[in-house]
């Protein structure tokens, strides 16, 4: 089922608990033709990752650009109308491709940190790293308060092949110290989502990821919303204007 533009409901649960599900926002035909795409990109540098427990590409809009027009539908248009009003821009997007039996797990965190197009002094910033494939600084929490990430899944994702479990709620705490956290995670709970869904969540929502004990591969595109403007100083590294 296509996004409706009459969900209010849809933003009030992902201001309430930090994240909601989005079935169907693209059609069997859109996945095939985006899992297509993807897998006939080549390319190598430090955007590309690939191991036997992982296919990872940053940056992915800009290293496959015939990914953005298969991206941008109107149905995530809709979507990005009930979230961001007054208009957005997109700031980060990744491919991730956990094969089937990885043995790799994500522990429970919050994303806390932003791409950049350079490391300079703007008020409220920091820590800063840089890797090869640019900066990333943590920004105020204001500015990851803005931020929403939009996870479309290329395959049907379950508790067996590493479907997010999240805290509800927490992104309202702000940046979380880790003695807090064995205090929230009792009430986590497992996002599944359907090939084709989205799961919209928060940058300050604690999540994780178990080991995959499947044969099911979990394919994502990872894409981040942001309305907000940096400092003059700083601009958003893959800013895309919508």
């Amino acid at each position: 089922m296509k996004v409706s533009t009459t969900q209010p409901e849809l933003v009030s649960q992902l201001e309430a608990d930090g994240f909601a599900i989005v079935a169907g926002l693209y059609e069997p035909t859109e996945v095939a033709a985006l899992l297509r795409c993807i897998e006939t990109a080549s390319g190598s540098g430090p955007n590309f990752r690939r191991s036997q427990e992982l296919f990872a590409i940053r940056n992915v809009v800009g290293e496959v650009p015939d990914l953005w027009p298969l991206l941008d539908t109107a149905a995530l248009r809709t979507l990005l109308g009930q979230l961001f009003p007054d208009g957005c821009h997109l700031v980060k997007s990744i491919y991730f491709d956990k094969p089937a039996l990885s043995n790799w797990l994500v522990a429970w965190h919050q994303d806390l940190m932003i791409n950049v197009d350079r490391r300079a002094d703007a008020q409220g910033f920091g820590p800063w790293t840089s890797k090869p494939e640019g900066v990333s600084v943590q920004p105020p929490v204001a500015v990851l308060q803005n931020v929403c990430t939009i996870r479309i899944h290329l395959d049907d994702c379950d508790a067996s092949n590493g479907a997010l479990k999240v805290v509800a709620g927490s992104h309202q705490h702000g940046v979380l110290l880790p003695a807090a956290l064995p205090g929230l995670t009792p009430t986590a709970v497992a996002c599944a989502v359907p090939a084709g869904g989205a799961m919209l969540m928060r940058p300050l929502l604690l999540h994780a990821s178990n080991r995959s004990t499947s044969h099911r591969p979990r394919r994502v595109v990872h894409l981040e919303f942001a309305s907000v403007e940096l400092p003059e100083e700083i601009q958003w590294r893959e800013r895309r204007v919508m």
